[in-house]
């Protein structure tokens, strides 16, 4: 039995988010400076190499078969747990009178545990938290910044070795500024600067977030791939993406191809773990087969994820 949630926004809600008519956060610290920042990610993230615990806030962006394929790829020992939505920002993971749209649904296996009690439970090794999409919106009517410190909070007050990590998605395939130039561009302006670097501003922010590179891993993976004119069975970025049952294209939700790359993806970051030579045989969180990559294009999406994460220092991941 899930908790019933309204299927509407509050209209004190409605208040707050017309006032909030620019990309500016409502409220809060300025970000901090990026030197700031910079130096925040100096000393890699501390981590044990024994299995972790990890507690997914998310969307349909991390769904039930990428969490799966992580626990695949880590072994014996690796445990998940995880709040999903349709959509869902994390002020609606955290507010109980805004909506989490299809929380019934995508909520409905054994792997769910309400996200609260899970993160103030101090029995996760680590933290990872999704944003919505578009993260425009999210900035300007969710107040992203504020609830990314919220959850990072309550995290380290429940448990001070919890590890937070941001999870880096993407936008829509066909969006009109082009898709990899919006990759290139949002990671400063938007994911660290008004996500990160305003989380990251109020005093009582004992440790850095991390950040899982999602969205940057796509962009390099897609660069060598249509450079290559095509690896495996992927000959272009859509074929990372899911095809709708009349055979148009799912512009943002990956499928099995796109989950096994974020999976290797929060693998490499969580773990400080090259995934070159990880399989690439899985299987779905209902125990079916998903659909191989194959050896050449797995060698790719690994050997791509390991200098991406070792290129960026704010996952925490011992550089170079």
């Amino acid at each position: 039995m899930f908790k019933s949630f309204k299927r509407f926004v509050s209209p004190g809600l409605l208040l707050m988010l017309a006032a909030c008519g620019s990309l500016a956060k409502c409220g809060g610290p300025k970000p901090i400076e990026k030197s700031e920042f910079n130096e925040l990610y100096r000393i890699p993230a501390q981590v044990s190499p024994s299995p972790q615990s990890v507690f997914h806030i998310g969307h349909s962006l991390v769904a039930r078969n990428m969490p799966f394929m992580i626990e695949q790829l880590a072994g014996d020992g690796h445990s998940y747990n995880s709040q999903l939505g349709w959509g869902t920002a994390l002020k609606a993971h955290w507010e109980p009178d805004v909506v989490i749209n299809g929380f019934d649904v995508e909520n409905d296996h054994p792997k769910y545990r309400d996200a609260h009690e899970a993160v103030t439970s101090g029995e996760y090794d680590v933290l990872v938290l999704t944003e919505m999409v578009e993260i425009r919106d999210a900035i300007k009517y969710m107040d992203s910044g504020d609830y990314l410190h919220r959850w990072a909070q309550a995290g380290w007050k429940a448990n001070p070795d919890t590890r937070v990590y941001l999870y880096e998605t993407w936008h829509p395939l066909d969006h009109k500024e082009g898709w990899l130039e919006r990759l290139d561009l949002d990671l400063d302006r938007y994911w660290e600067t008004e996500l990160l670097r305003r989380a990251m501003a109020y005093d009582d922010m004992p440790h850095p977030i991390y950040v899982i590179p999602a969205g940057q891993v796509f962009a390099r993976f897609v660069r060598e791939v249509e450079a290559r004119g095509g690896v495996g069975p992927i000959q272009r970025r859509e074929d990372l993406f899911i095809k709708n049952d009349d055979g148009t294209q799912d512009n943002i939700h990956y499928n099995d191809l796109g989950a096994y790359l974020v999976a290797l993806t929060h693998y490499a970051v969580l773990y400080q773990t090259s995934p070159v030579g990880l399989p690439h045989q899985l299987k779905r969180a209902d125990g079916s087969d998903a659909d191989d990559p194959g050896p050449e294009a797995a060698r790719l999406m690994q050997e791509v994820v390991w200098d991406v994460v070792t290129s960026y220092a704010p996952t925490g991941v011992p550089q170079g």
